[in-house]
């Protein structure tokens, strides 16, 4: 049977097969195409940080077929990398990335999505976000600024800092000015230093000319890339401050609401591979910065002292429930990644804890 044939049979002529092409195909041409900016907290090319934010775009370009294009600018090259909450929420432009910890000042609830000090890794913040009530609470946190947060990936655990005197007990924080952020920043604050929010881009030359004594930045990926050993003579570990920092892009909630849902997915889907291509990057490529670090640059690697460690967790607990009590958000925030943590804890201490333990060699 020719298809004129069927056609006739089937009750539909030629004609209307062909006026429903004529319709669809203009409908599909006809689709509305977006255009956004993204501004960042991160210096121009800095591997994963900006680099991610770069494979954001590229990604979301590739799987909408370009019905989606977003123009990616480094920290200062359009706001001020410290403001690019602020231009994201007035809908100045329409995606933002940095860590949640940066805004403390807005929300201070905004700091437990970014890192807790002694609180949970990557593996368990991601499960806090995913399976637990981090994320539904991190949308509640952002919805009066109008953002849409969404998790970026994980540092992993951080060095614990680049400084240049030892820390040998709690009181040789007393006077040293540290450049950190969040809550870590503020146990450093409780036991006498004085803290400084740098961007990325002003820490080396800040450490080199002896604005501040010591800072955090990443972990030795990074570390190498910055050059801070070259400005100071210590580098400490493990990084009690920020265990597990997740990075964040956050979007003009206007903007988002306005994408029709096949892109809202595609934009939610590419933030979740970009969370878990940011972690393997940071676990593939730091071991062999740190050794370069040590072989090469000759880096004084030092672990914190036990009774160091075990003070600085005690001012931890206290600020933790002192920013806790700055907002309801906060109390409500605190007390969902504490219930929490325990409950992970409870598990990873007999699965991920002891096998490791158990076979990772020494450095």
């Amino acid at each position: 049977m020719n298809r004129r044939d069927f056609l006739s049979k089937a009750g539909i002529s030629a004609a209307a097969v062909a006026a429903a092409t004529t319709v669809n195909a203009p409908a599909v041409m006809a689709q509305k195409k977006f255009r956004w900016k993204m501004v960042t907290t991160w210096p121009p090319k800095l591997p994963v940080l900006q680099e991610g934010c770069e494979r954001l775009a590229k990604r979301i370009d590739e799987l909408s077929d370009g019905r989606l294009k977003i123009q990616v600018f480094a920290g200062g090259e359009l706001v001020p990398p410290l403001e690019s909450f602020e231009a994201v929420s007035s809908g100045t432009v329409e995606v933002g990335s940095g860590a949640a910890y940066y805004w403390a000042g807005k929300e201070a609830a905004s700091q437990w999505f970014a890192a807790v000090p002694f609180g949970l890794n990557a593996q368990g913040m991601a499960a806090w976000f995913h399976g637990g009530d981090g994320l539904k609470l991190w949308e509640e946190t952002y919805a009066p600024f109008n953002l849409v947060p969404r998790p970026g990936g994980s540092t992993g655990v951080q060095m614990g800092g680049w400084f240049n005197k030892k820390i040998e007990s709690i009181d040789d924080y007393k006077g040293i000015k540290m450049r950190i952020p969040g809550l870590g920043g503020k146990v450093v604050s409780k036991a006498g230093g004085t803290v400084v929010l740098l961007p990325g881009g002003e820490i080396f030359t800040s450490l080199e000319r002896g604005v501040i004594d010591a800072t955090e930045w990443v972990g030795p990926l990074h570390d190498l890339r910055m050059g801070f050993y070259q400005a100071a003579k210590f580098y400490y570990y493990p990084g009690w401050h920020e265990p597990g920092t997740y990075l964040e892009y956050f979007f003009n909630k206007t903007a988002y609401e306005s994408l029709p849902k096949d892109l809202q997915h595609i934009v939610d889907s590419v933030c979740m591979e970009n969370e878990h291509w940011a972690l393997t990057q940071f676990d593939a490529q730091n071991g062999a910065a740190l050794q370069k670090l040590l072989n090469e640059h000759k880096v004084e690697m030092i672990k914190f002292p036990d009774t160091v460690l075990s003070a600085l967790r005690k001012l931890a607990e206290e600020v933790l429930e002192e920013e806790a009590a700055k907002s309801p958000m906060a109390k409500k925030v605190n007390e969902s990644f504490k219930n929490f943590q325990k409950v992970v804890g409870s598990w990873g201490s007999i699965s991920e804890q002891a096998y490791y333990n158990s076979i990772l060699p020494k450095v």
